[in-house]
This record gives structure tokens, C-alpha cells and sequence, in this order.
């Protein structure tokens, strides 16, 4: 009987620093970050999506779809957009592009699309790159054209 009461113990004991550490995690207002814009905010809350997530140190962000505008010529003002809206999520995560570990780009055509989204990358994401997977699919919401998902580390400073 005092065996098991023992290692019950113990393995409370070993088991709580857990709890403790995964209620630090539980997603919050201070570490979910939620869109600005009424619109998009609705869609959010009918669909159950956030802009981000800070769990830690890293910082999830949702995925964000690029989309041609009439009369545009290239993908690259879709592609611009799309990194000017990842820099502002970024930017309220206290990172920046230059904190980013890992992208994930899923594209329509991406032997079509990947150059001019390469340009764009290079224009915001400095040497040394992240890590960055491009995938082929057959359809994007809202008739996107590429979508893209990104991890983030957030520096110390932010991080606190």
C-alpha cells in the first residue's frame, strides 16, 4: 500500500511541472492575435482562426491566400500584399521577417507562380533564408493563387 501511494506521489510530482507548463501555453488574449479588420475579424470567429498564435518563444501564423486583382500584370502585386500583411502580423508579434525559421508556400501552379514569389521573398527575407517549402495543390479558398504559413521565432526581448 505505501509502495503505491509512493509512486503515485512520484508520478504526480513528476507530472505537474507538465500541467504547469501546458496552462502557460493555453491560448489568450495576450497570445493570440486576432485581425483589426471587421471583415476579416468576422470570418475569423464564424470559422474559428486567429492571425497567429504565440506559444513560447515561436510564433504560428495562420495561413494568408494571395489573390489577382483585376488588370494586374504578374503575381508579384498579389505577392506583395501578401508579405506586406505577414510583416504587419509579424510586427505585432514583436518579430520581424528576419525572425522567421520556416515558410510553407501552397500554390496553384507553382512551377508558374514560384519565380515571382522567390522575388518577392528576396526583397523581404534577408541571407540567411529560412527554411521554405513550396507545394503544388489543385485549389485555394477564395480562388487564391498561393497561399502562405509561417513559424517565426520571436526575439528575447519580445518573447517576455
Amino acid at each position: 500500500m505505501r509502495r503505491a501511494l509512493a509512486l503515485t506521489l512520484s508520478a504526480a510530482a513528476t507530472l505537474c511541472p507538465l500541467g504547469a507548463a501546458a496552462g502557460a501555453q493555453t491560448r489568450g488574449p495576450d497570445t493570440v492575435l486576432m485581425s483589426d479588420n471587421p471583415g476579416v475579424r468576422a470570418v475569423q470567429d464564424k470559422w474559428g482562426f486567429s492571425d497567429a498564435v504565440i506559444a513560447g518563444d515561436t510564433l504560428y501564423l495562420s495561413g494568408v491566400v494571395a489573390g489577382t486583382r483585376p488588370g494586374e500584370e504578374g503575381f508579384e502585386p498579389a505577392y506583395e500584399r501578401v508579405y506586406a500583411q505577414i510583416a504587419d502580423t509579424l510586427k505585432r508579434a514583436g518579430a520581424g521577417w528576419d525572425d522567421v525559421v520556416d515558410m510553407t508556400s501552397f500554390h496553384t501552379d507553382v512551377e508558374g507562380q514560384i519565380e515571382a514569389l522567390a522575388a518577392v521573398h528576396k526583397r523581404h527575407a534577408r541571407a540567411p533564408y529560412p527554411a521554405w517549402t513550396a507545394i503544388g495543390v489543385s485549389k485555394l479558398l477564395g480562388g487564391g493563387i498561393t497561399e502562405i504559413k509561417i513559424i517565426a521565432r520571436r526575439p528575447a526581448a519580445a518573447a517576455r
